[in-house]
Order: structure tokens, then C-alpha cells, then sequence
């Protein structure tokens, strides 16, 4: 494992030398190595020259990237978490108020899997702190209570430096704000995204303005700004496939619609090939004797894992669907294989279409959701990864050529087709908006009385395949 440790750097040539050499003598968890990246944010004291002096030392460890002028911590968290190379990563500031040595107790959760964010909290008692300003700690749990008011948290010190997390995690997180505002923006979006954050106690020396501290009442203000702005944001995906996934994890009654319409085919033993976020596996999970949900995305895995994770019958694992050894374990298990809106991802489809039929015992289903009519396919489907969107011929004929019988095919949510087209294909729209998506499915009691009744084709086919029995 290794550790990347993210420093802001902005004219700190007093503090720099000594942080730095805390930082590498930190003591971490058993097998984890660290790398530290610093970003000078236009530094015009000698801090580059102490900084490079290390990087000539530890030149496997330190690295030290640049930027041209003044533009702020946020920008140069950003800039360094895009170079990280570890598994976790710290944001530790360039002067001496965070300690080091404390470490190990904040990766504790991150390395035992509890947690995918850690946070080191100056209000949480168990060390000591230096006593300041009374009027800063006011602001600072005002903030703090207002940011929680926002990701609906119940955290005691928001605005700590020390933010310990997974480095997938951070790195598909949007970082827009420039300066502190990056303190509230990265806890909204972390709450967001449904991780799960951890407080530790941590001790704190904080120093007077006098001695150098940099963030003040105006901060303070546009934090309040940053909050408000981030709370009515849905921007918390650097993938737009990832933003459009997230999206639709907030219409639950569509959802159950589609788990609804599936539901009478799945039994009790239950493969789901690409599980995503878990928008289906939460409706279905319940009364299985054994749910396997897959994915290949480490973050989709990771949400679905901290919601679930109180689901006795439910594993969480990764397979590749186009990978024939990801399926060993499955060989003839499984009763049902559920594959939602994934066959249209892979350019080998008959393979991953074989690699399921490996998966069932004889007589076992297979239930296959694909985009339907390619005359329909639009910048939607791009920005989703799809290479196509199939006719129900396409679909059963590929089935079949992989073992099964295709019992029946059914159409499914023809109520969005003009919608579909009319932002994939005439607006061109790589995204869809989060209220348009909310009015649907409050409507979706609706859609589900006239859907079969409407005269054009769904968005969506249904294949139900069966796995022959073995000829007695």
C-alpha cells in the first residue's frame, strides 16, 4: 500500500523544512509506503528552494509540481490529488499546526475497509490543542453546522485539514473551488456520494495570525457561499456515465418499476452482472437465498458495499463480463443471471452472452435488458459508453447463438422514447437534469397504467432466456 500526502504550498519557507521531515518520518501502518506530492501555489519566498532540497534527497518520494502564480489550496489540492499514485491520500497543510505522527490512527478505517473518508477532528477531545480565538471556533462550528445542514452529517469540524480518503474516491470527485472553499465542497460531495466517513480526534497547534495563519473572516463568508452552491449541485462525477448512473439512483419508483418487471422471473440464487450503484440489487436483494452483485467500477463497488453491507445474503465482487475466468466460481450455480443495461457496453457481447449461460445451473434464466433501435441513438448513449442499441431480432438471434431459448421479449418504458430523442439525438445533451428526471418518476404511477399502450417502441427490450435442460 501507499500513502500519497497532498500539500498546498504557499510561501511557508520557515515552516516547510520541518513539516516535511515530520512528514517523512511519520510512522504508518504495517507494510505502507508513502509518497508526498507538493504543489507550490506561487510561492515568492525561498519555500520552492527547501522543498527542492528534499526532492534531491528523496527523489523516489517527494515530488514538487508548480504553479505559475497565486491561485489558492483548492487548486493546488487538486493539481496534486491528480497525481497521486497511492491507494490513500492525506491533505496535510505546509505548516505545523496538523501532526503527523497521528498518521496511523486516522488510515486505520480506511485500511480495515470501515471507512472511505477519514477525518481528523480538533473538536473531538483526546489530545491536546492550543487554546485561540474565540470568534474562529465560533465561526468554524457554524460552518460546520451549516455544511452538515447540507450533506446531512452530523460532523464536528468540517473545516479541518486533515481529510483522509480513498484516492479512486478522490480523484472521481469534481474539485472546482479555488481556495478553502475546497473544505465544504469535498465533505458535500463526499456525503453525495454516499461514502462512508469516519471522525477521528486529533490534536491541533494552531497558530495566531501573527505567526502566519492565512484563512480569515472573508473565507469564513465565501464558504457560506460554497455551501449553498454545492447543496443545490449535482456536479459530483468527474465521468459523465458515472453523473447519468447517479442521476437515476434518485427515481426510486422507476426502479421499482423495472425490478417490478423482472421480479416474476428471478429466483432465489441470483448473479447481477453489472450492479452499478445498486439501483436494481436494492430492489431485488430481499428474499434471496444467495445475491451476488458484480461490477468492474471500484467506486460503483465501494457505494454498493456501504449501502448493502447489512445484507447477510449479499456479496459484492468484481467480474468482467467479457472475462470467461471471472466466471469460474459461478460454473452451473446460479438459477438466475440478471444483465440491466450492460450487453450494449461490450463490444464482445456473444462473449459475455456465453459467459452467463456458464453461469446457470440447467433450466435457469437469464434476464437481459438492452437499449432498443439504433435509429434512436444519440449523444445519451455516447456519453454512456453504449456501441449500440439493438432490434429484438439483434437480441434474440445472439441469445440463441449462445445456448439459450429465448422464451419471451418484452418492451419496456416506451413513455421516455421522445424524451430520449429528443435530448440524445436533437439537443445532443450528455447529461440528463436531475429535475427533469425527478417530475418523471413522480409519474411513474402513471407511466406504468399507459406504457403498453402507447403506439411507438420502447427504449428498452427485456429478454427472458432460458438455459436447456440436460436431455435425460
Amino acid at each position: 500500500m501507499v500513502l500519497s500526502v497532498l500539500m498546498a504550498l504557499f510561501n511557508e519557507e520557515e515552516f516547510i523544512g520541518a513539516i516535511l521531515d515530520r512528514v517523512l518520518r511519520a510512522p504508518l501502518p504495517e507494510g505502507m509506503e508513502r509518497e508526498v506530492i507538493v504543489v507550490d501555489d506561487g510561492s515568492t519566498d525561498g519555500s520552492v528552494q527547501v522543498v527542492e532540497e528534499f526532492v534531491a534527497q528523496y527523489p523516489q518520494i517527494v515530488r514538487l509540481i508548480r504553479h505559475p502564480r497565486n491561485r489558492g489550496k483548492g487548486a493546488a489540492i487538486r493539481t496534486a490529488l491528480a497525481e497521486a499514485r497511492g491507494e490513500f491520500s492525506i491533505i496535510q497543510d505546509a505548516d505545523l499546526e496538523y501532526d503527523p505522527r497521528e498518521y496511523p490512527r486516522l488510515l486505520r478505517p480506511l485500511v480495515e475497509g470501515e471507512a472511505d473518508a477519514v477525518f481528523g477532528s480538533r473538536f473531538l477531545m483526546s489530545g491536546e490543542r492550543r487554546v485561540l480565538y474565540f470568534w474562529h471556533s465560533l465561526a468554524n462550528k457554524l460552518l460546520t453546522t451549516a455544511c452538515n445542514i447540507a450533506a446531512d452529517l452530523n460532523l464536528t469540524d468540517m473545516e479541518t485539514c486533515y481529510k483522509a480518503f480513498r484516492t479512486a474516491l478522490g480523484q472521481s470527485i469534481p474539485i472546482r473551488s479555488e481556495r478553502f472553499g475546497i473544505e465544504p465542497e469535498l465533505t458535500i460531495k463526499l456525503a453525495k456520494r454516499k461514502a462512508r466517513i469516519f471522525e477521528m480526534a486529533i490534536s491541533y497547534h494552531g497558530r495566531t495570525y501573527d505567526e502566519g495563519k492565512k484563512i480569515g473572516f472573508w473565507d469564513a463568508v465565501q464558504a457560506l457561499f460554497v455551501i449553498l452552491r454545492f447543496w443545490m449541485s449535482g456536479d459530483i462525477y468527474t465521468d459523465a456515465g458515472q453523473a447519468i448512473l447517479d442521476e437515476f439512483a434518485h427515481t426510486p419508483k422507476f426502479n421499482r418499476w423495472m425490478a417490478d418487471t423482472i421480479r416474476p422471473y428471478v429466483g432465489k440464487r441470483v448473479l447481477e452482472i453489472g450492479a452499478g450503484m445498486g439501483n436494481l440489487t436494492r430492489q431485488l436483494v430481499s428474499g434471496r437465498q444467495v445475491y451476488v452483485a458484480t461490477d468492474i467500477d471500484e467506486e460503483h463497488m465501494a457505494r454498493l458495499s456501504s449501502q448493502t453491507h447489512h445484507r447477510a445474503n449479499l456479496r459484492v465482487l468484481r467480474c468482467d463480463a467479457a472475462q470467461t475466468a471471472d466466471f469460474q466460481p459461478f460454473l452451473g450455480q446460479m438459477d438466475t443471471v440478471i444483465c440491466l443495461n450492460v450487453l450494449e457496453h461490450i463490444p464482445k457481447d456473444w462473449l459475455t452472452l456465453k459467459n452467463i449461460h456458464s453461469a446457470l445451473e440447467p433450466g435457469g434464466t437469464a434476464i437481459i435488458l438492452v437499449p432498443q433501435d439504433q435509429k434512436i441513438y444519440g449523444s445519451l448513449d455516447s456519453a454512456l459508453g453504449h456501441c449500440l442499441r439493438y432490434s429484438q431480432e439483434q437480441l434474440r438471434t445472439r441469445m440463441e447463438e449462445a445456448g439459450f431459448s429465448v422464451d419471451r421479449i418484452l418492451e419496456f418504458n416506451r413513455i421516455s422514447r421522445p424524451g430520449w430523442y429528443l435530448n440524445g439525438k436533437l439537443l445532443r445533451k450528455e447529461t440528463v437534469g436531475r429535475r427533469q428526471l425527478r417530475v418523471f418518476d413522480r409519474l411513474v404511477w402513471l407511466w406504468r397504467r399507459i406504457d403498453t399502450r402507447l403506439p411507438w417502441p420502447s427504449v428498452s427490450i427485456i429478454a427472458i432466456g432460458i438455459k436447456p435442460k440436460r436431455l435425460q
